[in-house]
């Protein structure tokens, strides 16, 4: 008997499935807290939580992860450098700390420009390669011939060893900026991903598990490790996409709503007929317009660990997740001690960094280029708690909001502050951790609130099932005014939504809110019972699908029967005839669908192929069409063997 594993990296919480590969039966289940910034520890905590002998019997791994979604939202990806090439657009700017345009570029046939300017590419990547982790390179229509991007990305490795993200290899779809946009992104995830692979891989390997690994993808599909570890990027809301596949199975829906309520967001999106419902263009993500497929999706930074703080007596919650003080309170010794000693500081200086009840302590990422006050305030705070009053007192001053967010996002300090999960804990209604240390916290925010713990509780939970309907709403309401919604959302009306699309709610504690949705949208509500590991359900049944999209064009328009062009993923390549070319490209896109496939652990007798050709050619054209739209694509499911 075989069986297959899934595991789904969150921002808070890392979940496992073991699946019989006979009847898809779920035989067991482990949540475990993921762990920073080894996630491989986490990832072990909640294997060895699955308590069973059968892992030697494991023939697949699957496994989603926020761990790409996460670290854009938050700001908190590896620093890069962004070399574009040839007459890029300035219509806005770019995720990189440094970026340069140099001579170079393709016109539209892939033919060359401008040469490219070897000698800039150079002294550029010799200058930040102390301040970066990877490079970027988007060349003007690289997708048609993208020979400055190959060359850019040999001359990056060999002049600093670092690892380039090239444009044509992520999208090959039309929109420099857009492209340019994607690269930057893939390169600030290619060390961190690269890193949680690697564990991955090592971590199968220790346990002697004799399986495929493989990723699912952003919409839903699968992708084989090699392909991942080159294309991080194409893991961005792999996390929300496993959640659809996962409702979907769990419930026995092909068609619902997915609400997914995790540590650090909360995601909606849908699965329409049992197929993720897609953007219409590039996947959205912390702001940044990209060239990624990805499921539709509404996503919010809001989440059960997100941080709580109150200004001007008023309660956010969000945008960053926070260690909960229950949780810190189980893992420090003298936590609850320290959590007593917080002072209320001066209301002028409250913000989401300066609040009562907030902690901060190190992590394991290693600083890169702090300035002064940055060193200083990091050198104070050590592997244990502390509050803002003994960072002060290791440092020449009280430590600014500024520099605090500074050292947040670059990953070296991580806050400890009041969270929607210990409101939950005071009210009773989810207590795996100490009720105390969340009392506690409640009591000194509760007074800038004007409010009683109880009531602080009660108000923050209220606020975050608000903010999960807000979420719903916007979602199913795509077209209608986002202001109006929140308004009816937030309002006292004798009137509520009324839903015609079931809605499945995945996460740990969701039952806790299943009353408060209702009372605002009169939903076919549904919480299965393995909603608390949904996504590690959803990364096990994703499918294999690979698009490869490929153009003919004579090389001249003027001598139209002789030489044609095909453009593909791989790049241009002239052929003397159309019908050499059109031989050319069928056997291109079956070699790279295939390649594709296997990699996935997708067996031949197990994918179909499906293969379309569209032609153009101006009224009375006697030649081999002006351009031919060649499209091939794979769909199948990883291979599962049964005894």
């Amino acid at each position: 008997m075989k069986f297959s594993l899934g595991i789904d990296a969150g921002g808070t919480y890392t979940d496992a499935v073991l699946v019989r590969d006979t009847d898809g039966s779920i035989v067991a289940t482990s949540k475990a807290l993921t762990t920073y910034p080894d996630l491989i520890i986490g990832i072990r905590d909640a294997i060895d939580g699955l308590r069973t002998d059968d892992l030697d019997k494991v023939s697949l791994v699957s496994v989603s992860t926020t761990l790409a979604t996460n670290t854009v939202l938050e700001g908190t990806g590896s620093p890069v450098a962004l070399i574009l090439v040839g007459d890029h657009p300035t219509k806005g700017t770019y995720p990189a700390k440094y970026y340069i345009v140099v001579s170079g570029g393709h016109t539209f046939d892939g033919e060359e420009t401008t040469p490219l300017d070897i000698d800039t590419v150079k002294d550029f990547a010799l200058r930040v390669k102390g301040s970066v982790s990877a490079f970027a390179v988007s060349s003007f229509f690289s997708i048609r011939n993208p020979e400055h991007e190959l060359a850019i990305r040999d001359i990056v490795n060999e002049t600093t060893g670092l690892p380039a993200a090239c444009g044509h290899e992520l999208s090959q779809d039309l929109g420099a900026y857009e492209r340019a946009v994607t690269a930057a992104l893939n390169a600030q995830l290619l060390p961190i991903c690269r890193s949680f692979i690697s564990s991955m891989i090592e971590e199968i390997k220790r346990r002697e598990i004799k399986a495929r690994l493989i990723m699912l993808k952003c919409d839903g599909t699968v992708i084989g490790i090699n392909e991942a570890l080159k294309k991080p990027i194409e893991s961005i809301f792999s996390g929300p996409a496993a959640s659809l596949v996962g409702a979907s199975y769990l419930c026995n829906l092909d068609t619902c709503t997915v609400v997914d309520v995790g540590g650090t967001s909360t995601d909606v999106s849908s699965v329409i007929k049992g197929v993720p419902e897609l953007t219409d263009t590039g996947a959205v993500v912390g702001g940044w317009k990209t060239r990624v497929r990805a499921t539709r999706m509404e996503t919010s930074a809001l989440g059960g660990d997100s941080q709580v703080w109150v200004k001007s007596k008023h309660i956010f919650i969000g945008p960053r997740r926070v260690i909960p003080l229950c949780l810190a309170a189980e893992r420090y010794p003298v936590f609850i001690e320290k959590l007593k000693r917080c002072m209320i500081p001066s209301r002028s200086s409250l913000d989401m960094n300066i609040q009562p009840a907030r902690l901060y302590v190190r992590t394991g990422f290693d600083p890169i280029e702090l300035d002064e006050f940055e060193t200083e305030v990091l050198a104070a705070i050590r592997n244990e708690p502390l509050i803002l009053e003994e960072i002060a007192s290791s440092s020449r001053k009280y430590p600014s909001s500024v520099i605090l967010d500074s050292l947040i996002s670059k990953r070296l300090i991580q806050p400890i502050g009041f969270t929607p999960t210990d409101a939950l804990h005071i009210l009773g209604e989810y207590t795996r951790w100490n009720v105390e240390a969340s009392l506690i916290g409640a009591s000194q925010l509760s007074r800038l609130a004007k409010m009683d713990a109880v009531e602080f509780a009660v108000a923050v939970k209220e606020k975050m099932a608000h903010s999960i309907v807000f979420d719903l709403m916007s979602f199913l309401l795509k077209d209608v005014d986002r202001k109006g919604i929140e308004q009816i959302v937030n309002g006292d009306f004798p009137a509520r939504f009324k839903l015609d699309i079931p809605v499945v709610m995945l996460g740990g504690p969701v039952v806790s809110f299943e009353d408060d949705l209702s009372r605002i949208v009169d939903a076919d509500i549904h919480i299965p019972e393995h909603a608390a590991v949904g996504n590690a359900v959803g990364a096990l049944f994703g499918k294999g699908i690979k698009r490869v999209e490929m153009f003919i064009r004579p090389f001249s328009v003027s001598e139209p029967d002789r030489n044609y062009l095909v453009f593909s993923p791989l790049g241009r390549h002239k052929l003397e005839t159309y019908n050499d070319a059109l031989d050319y490209a069928k056997a291109l896109g079956n070699k790279i669908v295939n390649e594709y496939m296997d990699d996935c652990g997708v067996s031949r007798h197990n994918m179909e192929i499906e293969f379309s050709q569209q032609t153009y050619s101006p009224e009375d054209w006697k030649h081999a069409p002006l351009e031919t739209r060649i499209v091939i694509m794979a769909v199948g499911y990883p291979k599962k063997q049964s005894n």
